[in-house]
C-alpha cells in the first residue's frame, strides 16, 4: 500500500504534461541565477553604499579605501556570473559554442562594470532618501538611527539597484532582488518603477508601487499604500496586453497617506495630498487635498 502510494505520487508529479511553464531544465554550462549569490552581491552593495553600517563593524577612516576595494572586486565577480546566468535563463546557453560563450562571458563583464560605475551616483541618490526619512519622522534622532532600523532604506537600497540592473537589460536578477526586499520589510517596489530623489515610506509595511510608476521628487508614503493598475486590458485573443503604462504618476511633493489606493495611469499633480482610506482613479489638480467627507452629527449619531 505504502510503496503504490509512493510510485503514483512520483509518477504523477513527473509528468512533463503537468510541469508546463512549471520546470526549468538545466543542462551543462546553463547556469540559473542563485538567490544566495545575489543576496551577498546585495550585502556587499550596501556595506559600500552605508559604510560602517553594513559589513566590516570595525570600518574606520584608515581601512575604508582597502574594504571598499575588495569589496567591489568582489561584486564584479559574483555580479559577472549572476548576469551571465540570467542572460543564460532568458535565451538557452546549453547551444553555445565557444566563441558565442566568450561574447556572453564579456557581455555579462561589461554590464558588471557599468553598474559598478554607477554605484556613486546609487549612494548620493540614496543620502536623500535617508534626508527625506530623517526629515519626515520627529521621531528619528540621527541618520544612523534611520539607516540601521528603517525598512524603507532597505527596502529603496534594493529597489535602487534592482533599477540599473533592469536600466541595463539583465533579466530575472532585478525582479529577485527586488522580492528579497519585498521579504524582508514588507515593501514591494517593482524595479520598473522610476523614483526621484527624497523619497521616502513611513512605517512601510503594505505599500505597493507598479512596474510602470513614475514618481516626482520629495514624495513620501505611509503604510499600506498602493500605486496599482485597473483591471488589464486583453487582446484579441483574451489575453492580457502587457508593456503599457497602466500605474499612476505622482509628480513632486507628494504625499499619500496610509491605506490610500491609487489605480490605473493618472497624474497625481505636485503638492497634492492623498488622505488616508481614499480610492483615488481621477488626476487631481495641483496642490489638492483629498480627504473623506466628513459625517454630520445626524449621521453620527446613527
Amino acid at each position: 500500500m505504502r510503496n503504490d502510494v509512493l510510485t503514483n505520487a512520483v509518477k504523477e508529479l513527473s509528468d512533463i504534461q503537468s510541469l508546463k511553464g512549471l520546470f526549468h531544465e538545466h543542462h551543462d554550462g546553463d547556469p540559473i541565477p542563485s538567490a544566495h549569490e545575489l543576496r551577498e552581491i546585495v550585502d556587499l552593495c550596501r556595506a559600500i553604499l552605508f559604510p560602517g553600517f553594513y559589513g566590516k563593524a570595525t570600518l574606520n577612516s584608515q581601512t575604508l579605501n582597502y574594504h571598499i576595494g575588495v569589496n567591489v572586486e568582489t561584486i564584479y565577480n559574483k555580479l559577472t556570473e549572476q548576469i551571465l546566468a540570467g542572460l543564460c535563463f532568458a535565451d538557452d546557453c546549453s547551444q553555445d559554442n565557444t566563441t558565442r560563450h566568450a561574447e556572453r562571458v564579456e557581455h555579462s563583464q561589461k554590464i558588471a562594470l557599468e553598474f559598478i560605475s554607477r554605484l556613486p551616483q546609487i549612494r548620493h541618490t540614496l543620502a536623500t532618501d535617508v534626508e527625506a526619512a530623517y526629515n519626515g519622522d520627529p521621531a528619528a534622532e540621527s541618520y544612523g538611527e534611520i539607516i540601521s532600523c528603517y525598512p524603507i532604506i532597505k527596502a529603496i537600497t534594493n529597489y535602487r539597484i534592482a533599477h540599473e540592473l533592469l536600466m541595463l537589460n539583465v533579466p530575472l536578477i532585478p525582479r529577485i532582488i527586488s522580492e528579497m526586499a519585498h521579504s524582508e520589510t514588507g515593501i514591494d517596489i517593482h524595479p520598473g518603477a522610476q523614483i526621484g530623489h527624497h523619497f521616502t515610506i513611513d512605517h512601510g509595511t503594505g505599500v505597493v508601487i507598479g512596474a510602470t510608476c513614475i514618481i516626482g521628487n520629495n514624495v513620501k508614503l505611509y503604510q499600506g499604500v498602493t500605486l496599482g493598475a485597473k483591471s488589464f486590458p486583453l487582446d484579441e485573443n483574451g489575453n492580457p496586453i502587457k508593456g503599457i503604462p497602466r500605474h499612476p504618476i505622482l509628480e513632486d511633493n507628494v504625499i499619500v497617506y496610509s491605506n490610500a489606493t491609487i489605480l490605473g495611469r493618472i497624474t497625481i499633480a505636485r503638492d497634492t495630498i492623498v488622505g488616508g482610506n481614499l480610492w483615488v482613479t481621477e488626476d487631481t489638480k495641483p496642490g489638492e487635498r483629498l480627504v473623506q467627507a466628513r459625517r454630520t452629527t445626524e449621521q453620527a449619531k446613527k
